[in-house]
């Protein structure tokens, strides 16, 4: 899509993608340790959490893995799938990262033409090749190796996205009018009005 081409759009939808998935994970984590409910442990899970945050690890991948924007988002959708299909592995702090560096690369390798092999995507990822090449059976199999995109879900998730950006913009872009002085007389009206065109420019 020539949107997530513009400057300034993928650093947007990388930190809306990580805030998402940061609140998925806290989230998971703590429905794990209120309720008995199990939840089982795969290849996906570290031992302990990263110390990188999920912002970082993304912008991380996306700097260095030179794959498609459109990557990110179809990585989006085979999280998605794979959570769906995968009740019993919900995304948690222990597994976000592996996903998310495994996911990239599966869209890359499906979408692509040209893009790095398992050894490069390990590196990137912070971890084994033999580890990676683990992941990505794990997560195909997961999937159902249901990779294909349709352009129609690849928009209806891209839209999702951008909607949710829009909506998560910073406060200090929303221009707030000024409030109205209430004054007892014109004279004070117009040089409180006058006072405030000064402080305006």
């Amino acid at each position: 899509m020539a949107e997530l081409e513009s400057p300034g759009v993928m650093p947007k939808l990388i930190a809306f993608l990580s805030s998402l998935l940061e609140r998925v994970a806290e989230s998971n984590d703590l429905t794990r340790r209120v309720t008995t409910q199990s939840q089982s442990v795969s290849v996906f899970h570290g031992l302990s959490r990263p110390t990188i945050t999920i912002q970082s690890y993304l912008e991380r991948i996306f700097k260095y893995a030179n794959c498609s924007p459109s990557c990110f988002v179809v990585a989006y959708v085979y999280l998605d799938r794979f959570t769906q299909r995968q009740p019993s592995l919900p995304i948690n702090s222990f597994n976000v990262h592996r996903l998310l560096i495994t996911s990239v690369m599966t869209a890359a390798k499906f979408l692509d033409d040209l893009y790095y092999n398992n050894a490069y995507y390990a590196k990137v990822g912070g971890i084994s090749t033999k580890e990676m090449n683990l992941l990505e059976l794990d997560f195909l199999f997961g999937l159902g190796f249901d990779l294909n995109v349709t352009p129609n879900t690849f928009h209806a998730y891209f839209s999702y996205l951008q909607k949710e950006m829009t909506l998560l913009q910073p406060l200090s872009l929303v221009v707030v009018p000024p409030r109205p002085v209430i004054t007892f007389n014109d004279e004070d009206a117009t040089h409180k009005k006058q006072q405030q065109q000064q402080l305006a420019v």
